[in-house]
């Protein structure tokens, strides 16, 4: 590989000089500039960027960590979509780095991209605690936000939206529509949002004195075999049920695929929510209800908090993002309905 010192040779200038064009920090006049980069050019030079990154103490980037067990689906294409679309709009480029299948790799991802001299980071967490991201923030200087999670200590580092309220909306409206007995399909138990889409679920019938009854919960892990796979669950084993909420669309698809394939009429027999408001959940037949997360909210305002405080300025604090139900014809009038 062609080194720097071989450019400088070639160029006819000091090594101090390549540096000084790469880097852009003090003058250099055009006409060296010029046999610069014509010596990169036909050498075939390309710049060591960790040195790099090492010697100005910033990389122009902004890191991301998610596990890859999260890559699947509509939902975080969007998500990487907007991430690369807003930090390539502020002129850095977007790291990813994936969080593998524990907390112990996703600690490992966070320190790769400190090593790598990331500007900022930001994690969107599967497997870590609180605490653990709470100590991570506090132990690193480069600014790192938090995702999804509401945190305890660093409070300001985070953007989030209250899965365990909205999901509580949803029961909510359709109890207030005359259902009682709602089927629900949760997502991975392993996962936050899946826990707190579920407590969600619960509380609604429990402020309603309506009882849990277990056998209409049936779990998914947020693919759309696991909606055609709990409705089967629901139909076979005889339980009643006037609507049903899918943990995520994708499950909300598969259980609209099956009912109709087990010939129970939607809405008018089962009424039925899913999460995330997908661009496909407008073109089902019916089209599905579903709740809206403010995704591109998040993301915008979570990248704006970082470049702020890399500009030196400080973080704003501000409350959930409240996610939005989006009523579409999947949804009607349920038995006890007024």
């Amino acid at each position: 590989m062609t080194t720097i010192l071989e450019v400088a040779k070639k160029a006819g200038v000091a090594k101090s000089t390549v540096s000084r064009v790469l880097s852009g920090n003090g003058y250099v006049s055009q006409e060296t500039k010029d046999r610069v980069f014509k010596a990169i050019e036909e050498s075939g030079y390309r710049p060591n960027l960790l040195a790099r990154n090492l010697a100005a103490q910033k990389s122009q980037t902004i890191g991301l960590v998610i596990t890859n067990t999260l890559y699947h689906g509509t939902y975080f294409s969007e998500l990487l979509f907007q991430a690369a679309k807003m930090t390539e709009a502020h002129g850095r480029q977007l790291l990813l780095v994936d969080g593998k299948h524990s907390a112990e790799e996703e600690r490992a991802a966070i320190q790769f991209l400190i090593d790598l001299r990331c500007d900022a980071i930001i994690i969107y967490p599967r497997f870590l605690t609180i605490d653990e991201m709470d100590q991570i923030i506090s132990q690193h200087k480069q600014p790192i936000m938090v995702l999804n999670r509401r945190l305890r200590v660093n409070d300001s580092y985070c953007i989030y939206s209250d899965q365990h309220e909205s999901s509580r909306h949803a029961v909510n409206h359709l109890i207030e529509q005359g259902h009682r007995e709602i089927a629900f399909i949760t997502g991975a138990l392993d996962s936050p949002t899946g826990v707190e889409r579920l407590a969600g679920y619960k509380a609604a019938l429990e402020q309603h004195a309506i009882p849990v009854d277990e056998r209409r919960i049936v779990p998914g892990k947020w693919a759309l075999t696991n909606g055609v796979e709990a409705v089967n669950t629901l139909l076979d084993n005889q339980v009643s049920f006037s609507a049903l909420v899918a943990s995520n669309d994708d499950m909300a698809i598969g259980a609209l695929k099956q009912l109709y394939t087990r010939g129970v009429r939607v809405p008018e027999q089962v009424s039925v929510i899913g999460f995330d408001d997908l661009p496909t959940a407008a073109f089902t037949i019916p089209s599905l209800s579903s709740v809206k997360m403010p995704l591109g909210e998040m993301i915008q305002e979570i990248i704006n908090q970082l470049l702020s405080m890399l500009d030196g300025g400080t973080l704003r604090q501000r409350k959930a993002y409240p996610a939005s139900l989006i009523l579409r014809d999947s949804v009607t009038t349920g038995p006890f309905y007024r």
